[in-house]
C-alpha cells in the first residue's frame, strides 16, 4: 500500500469550491482521497502541490521534479483543461509534455493516477467550445496511460457530473458533491472501491426562461468577466500562489 501520495495538477487538485477542510482551505478530492487511504495505511503521507490556473507544461515543469524529489509512491496529475481555454492551445506539445512526466514518475517506481476529464458540452454551451480539445486530450491520456502503466479516472460521458448539484455556481469548479463524486471514482480507479459512484441522481426541473436569464447574466457578472479580464491582462488566477501543501505530513482529516 502507498505510503507517500503526492497531487500535481491545478484548480481541480487543488480543490477549489470544496467545503472548508481543517486547515482552512477548500478540501478537494485529493484531500479527500487521501484521508481514505490513510484509512488503509495510517502512516501515509500526502502533499498537494496543485496550484490553481496552471497550465498543463507549466505543472509538469513546476510539480514533477517536486515530486520526484519527494519520492512519491503515488502520485495523482490531473490538468490540461486551463490549456484547452487558451487559443493558442497546442494539444501535440501539451500531451508529449504529460507523456513525459508519466514516464519520469514510472521510472522512479511511483504508481500514476491520470484523468480523462468530462464532455463540458453536457452541462454548459461556453465550455461545449473546447469539446473537441478535451476529447482529443483524452484520447492521448489514456494511451499514455496504457503504454506507461498508469492508471486512469475517466469522466468522459459519466451522467453523475450533469447534474448542477455537482459544480458550483462558477460552472468550472467541482461542488463539494462533485468532489465526493471524484474521490471515488479514483478509489474505483486505484482497485478501492466499486463504481456504484456512476449511478446519477435525478436531475432538478430545468428552470423557466425567467431565471435561466438571470441565472446566466449572473454567472457572467460574477464570473466570466473576472476570468475574461484576467486572460485580457495575461493574469492568471495561480499568480503568486504557493503550493497548497509543499511538504509531506500526515493528510488532515475530519475526526
Amino acid at each position: 500500500m502507498w505510503s507517500r501520495y503526492v497531487a500535481l495538477g491545478d484548480s481541480f487538485t487543488e480543490g477549489l469550491m470544496d467545503d472548508i477542510g481543517p486547515d482552512g482551505r477548500h478540501r478537494g478530492w485529493a484531500d479527500r482521497l487521501a484521508c481514505a487511504l490513510a484509512e488503509v495505511n495510517p502512516s501515509l503521507l500526502y502533499a498537494n502541490l496543485a496550484v490553481r490556473g496552471r497550465l498543463l507544461p507549466q505543472v509538469v515543469e513546476e510539480q514533477v521534479p517536486r515530486a520526484l524529489a519527494l519520492e512519491a509512491d503515488l502520485v495523482t496529475l490531473a490538468a490540461g483543461v486551463n490549456d484547452t481555454l487558451r487559443r493558442s492551445y497546442d494539444l501535440h506539445a501539451s500531451m508529449t509534455a504529460l507523456d513525459h512526466a508519466v514516464a519520469a514518475l514510472r521510472a522512479s517506481g511511483a504508481d500514476v493516477l491520470l484523468v480523462a476529464f468530462g464532455d463540458p458540452s453536457r452541462r454548459s454551451r461556453v465550455m461545449g467550445s473546447v469539446r473537441e480539445r478535451i476529447r482529443a486530450a483524452n484520447s492521448a491520456t489514456r494511451a499514455i496511460a496504457e503504454h506507461r502503466g498508469a492508471y486512469l479516472v475517466d469522466f468522459w460521458g459519466v451522467a453523475a457530473f450533469d447534474g448542477d448539484d455537482a459544480w458550483d455556481d462558477d460552472r468550472l469548479h467541482l461542488s463539494p458533491r462533485g468532489h465526493a463524486l471524484a474521490t471515488a471514482a479514483a478509489l474505483q480507479s486505484l482497485g478501492l472501491a466499486d463504481d456504484g459512484w456512476r449511478t446519477p441522481g435525478p436531475l432538478p426541473a430545468p428552470p423557466g426562461p425567467i431565471a435561466w436569464v438571470g441565472g446566466n447574466a449572473r454567472w457572467a457578472g460574477r464570473h466570466f468577466a473576472p476570468w475574461l479580464g484576467r486572460r485580457l491582462r495575461g493574469r492568471s488566477s495561480g499568480d503568486g500562489l504557493a503550493p497548497k501543501r509543499a511538504s509531506l505530513a500526515p493528510p488532515r482529516c475530519d475526526p
